[in-house]
């Protein structure tokens, strides 16, 4: 099972494995809060893509579209995602954004589960 859930949250027994799958590490939080298990940031969109969306509702189908084509070359972190799902069971995918619909956590939990 793959999970989503804001990083500011409070960790839970429930989440599983935690992965933060944002570029940048998220403002004001420390390790120890976090309570991170893995920061995958190589498979968070582009710095040029993460800037044009800004979390824009009228650009989150064309966000989603960019972002899957930036994935197609990140096959092997798709795939250890996948393979941390099979060996933990339950994996949470972290992100920093106030946004709780339109972000790329919403995106590659879509795209994983195609």
């Amino acid at each position: 099972m793959i999970k989503i859930k804001r990083v500011y949250d409070p960790p839970a027994k429930e989440d599983g494995y935690r992965i933060l799958i944002d570029r940048l590490w998220p403002r004001g939080l420390t390790k120890e809060r976090a309570k991170i298990d893995l920061w995958l940031k190589e498979i968070a969109p582009s710095n040029e893509l993460r800037k044009w969306f800004n979390h824009d509702p009228e650009k989150w189908e064309e966000f989603k579209a960019k972002y899957e084509k930036e994935l197609t070359n990140k096959q092997n972190l798709l795939h250890e995602i996948k393979q941390l799902e099979k060996e933990k069971g339950i994996v949470t995918l972290l992100y920093s954004t106030k946004e709780t619909e339109h972000n790329n956590a919403v995106a590659l939990n879509g795209f994983l589960k195609e």
